[in-house]
């Protein structure tokens, strides 16, 4: 089976498609074609006429009009299947739009920059989660400090998603906190803090899901208060912004990072 894919752009939609409509026919080999970039009526018909000699399919993505009614006719004079994969979503849409598509090809890798922005955000969260690499700190746009369980990580995730890169750093008495953080803006050096009792509830919580018991010296109070009040020195030192996390979902938490780091309101 041949599959020729026709698009003014790149072709990368029209082949998804295609593929997946493959897909669907167990064990058959299938050879795909890509053209891409094809905006002018001699070159579309020579593929047109190439895709009928070699008794192919054509998944097809064109946003303009005219493109896309010359495609259907000669496919259909011709005798080639022919199937127009954007043609009509943009039809469907435009008549509930409250404005006209703007038929450019090739938009859609805008909305890719975009994502491959979130995916290395992504990347960087992970890599510098934790604590695990100090050089990462300061190519961060926000750093969350705080002690264990005060919800830095799944802040940081959710923060990486929206396309920002954040690391975090444990606080903990025994270990002092890496000198990178003093080199850091003091609106980009966001901590975290949380009430010992709630978090003692946490980590209670965190104990039992490993199986181990509640009572260990995580979750002791004392210890506790014992990690935040030294949380709260390294805060002062570092003249950070802190926010309360008691009682607040990530998303709250994440918003307000936003709005310190980068004066963003939602």
């Amino acid at each position: 089976m041949v599959v020729y894919v026709l698009s003014d752009a790149l072709g990368e939609t029209a082949e998804v498609v295609a593929r997946a409509g493959a897909s669907q026919f167990d064990g058959a080999a299938v050879e795909f074609h890509r053209v891409a970039y094809a905006q002018d009526r001699a070159s579309i018909l020579k593929v047109l006429r190439e895709a009928r000699e070699r008794r192919a399919a054509l998944v097809f993505t064109l946003v303009d009009p005219e493109l896309r009614a010359f495609v259907r006719e000669e496919a259909e004079r011709i005798g080639l299947p022919a199937v127009d994969v954007l043609g009509p979503v943009i039809d469907a849409m435009s008549r509930v739009a409250d404005r006209p598509p703007r038929l450019e090809p090739g938009l859609i890798h805008q909305l890719d920059a975009e994502y491959f922005r979130r995916v290395e955000a992504v990347e960087f969260a992970v890599k510098y989660d934790d604590g695990r690499d100090p050089g990462g700190l300061l190519r961060a746009d926000i750093v969350l400090v705080g002690v264990s369980r005060s919800s830095k990580t799944p802040v940081s995730m959710y923060l990486a998603h929206r396309g920002y890169k954040v690391a975090n750093v444990p606080l903990v008495p025994e270990i002092p906190p890496p000198q990178e953080l003093g080199l850091l803006r003091r609106n980009r050096v966001i901590g975290l803090t949380v009430r010992p009792e709630k978090l003692r509830e946490i980590r209670q919580e965190r104990l039992r899901a490993l199986g181990l018991e509640a009572d260990a010296s995580y979750a002791d109070l004392a210890r506790i208060q014992e990690e935040i009040r030294h949380a709260q020195g390294v805060f002062a030192r570092l003249g950070c912004p802190v926010i309360d996390v008691t009682h607040k979902a990530v998303e709250e938490t994440a918003r307000e990072v936003i709005e310190i780091a980068f004066g963003e309101g939602e």
